[in-house]
């Protein structure tokens, strides 16, 4: 008989059943703990999935009424433009337009609520914005202008839809589409694949493309230090809405050039940027003073990039253009 003073002996293997007991607990608690965490990380993946497809969805809904109100103000601000021009009122066709921006701005809210990158959308999307822009610019080459305004206040409109925690990651799939609009980026891949691997015109874009965005930085950041007090359509032009409208400006004059380097010609200036500049600037309120100066500014970025021997090949086309822009040209202006 055990005395209650007396304490038992706990057998050893009790002891042994004790601790692989334990053990099991542990284990087991780590591995209920990791389940949690999986099936929270699964829970917060498929929210945000879930998330991109209504915002999809409610973009989607939305795109008919954006794509009327970005007409009306894309028409407000160029319909003096026609007749000044003297553009054909049928060459400006808004369905036409609009059908276009249904199916690539389609195709922008598939890719992001499936998750796809938009530097991979930027790559898939290449292709039918250079058909696109080939397509009016074959007809008349100054309704680039009413094209890519459609499309640019389509996207501004668009983002107003959606939550501001959105507006930054869709921006980026709306800019890729404004870039390959504004600028003749397919043209400059199509005529860079008729030069072989090496040659003289083919490095000239190599070694400026990679660089392209920091030049337009750096010359806009330039122009705004020389004109503070200028004030443009839609603010002064340190705002953020001048400043990146004018660094997609200043990429736009860099690939023009480009075109103009691989196809040894300014007739892509001639034809579609100059008239495009004389259009849309004075509506925009920008000085041409201001234009001649980012003029100066690229070229400097230019001879520090290139060899001599490059950069010899670039002047002339910069060279025209400064004359194209030059203060005598509109002096009979309003």
């Amino acid at each position: 008989m055990i005395l209650p003073t007396q304490r038992s002996k706990t057998p050893k293997s009790n002891l042994n059943f004790s601790n692989s007991l334990v053990q099991l607990a542990n284990v087991w608690a780590k591995r209920y703990v990791r389940t949690v965490n999986q099936a929270q990380s699964k829970s917060v993946k498929t929210t945000e999935m879930d998330m991109r497809q209504e915002t999809a969805a409610v973009l989607n809904q939305g795109l008919r009424t954006v794509s009327v109100q970005a007409w009306a103000k894309t028409e407000a601000l160029l319909s003096q433009e026609v007749i000044r021009h003297q553009l054909q009122p049928d060459t400006v066709d808004p369905w036409a337009i609009s059908g276009d921006v249904y199916q690539i701005y389609n195709f922008a809210f598939e890719s992001y609520a499936h998750d796809i990158t938009p530097e991979r959308f930027a790559v898939d999307v290449a292709p039918e914005l250079g058909k696109i822009r080939a397509k009016f610019t074959a007809i008349e080459p100054r309704v680039i202008g009413f094209v890519s305004m459609q499309f640019h206040y389509t996207g501004q409109y668009l983002l107003d839809l959606v939550p501001s925690s959105q507006r930054s990651l869709l921006q980026q799939y709306f800019k890729a589409i404004d870039d390959h609009l504004y600028m003749p980026l397919q043209r400059a891949y199509d005529a860079a694949a008729s030069y072989s691997y090496g040659s003289p015109e083919l490095n000239i874009v190599q070694t400026l493309l990679p660089q392209s965005s920091a030049i337009a930085k750096q010359v806009v950041q330039q122009v705004i230090q020389a004109f503070p007090a200028h004030q443009c359509y839609s603010g002064s032009l340190s705002s953020e809405s001048v400043r990146l409208s004018s660094t997609r400006d200043a990429e736009m004059f860099q690939t023009y050039i480009w075109v103009c380097v691989l196809e040894k010609h300014i007739g892509v200036v001639q034809q579609e940027l100059f008239p495009l500049c004389v259009m849309l600037y004075p509506t925009f309120n920008v000085r041409w003073e201001i234009v001649r100066y980012m003029l100066v500014l690229l070229e400097r970025e230019f001879a520090q990039l290139l060899a001599p021997s490059e950069f010899v090949l670039c002047a002339p086309y910069l060279d025209s253009l400064k004359v194209m822009m030059a203060p005598e040209v509109f002096e009979d202006c309003a």
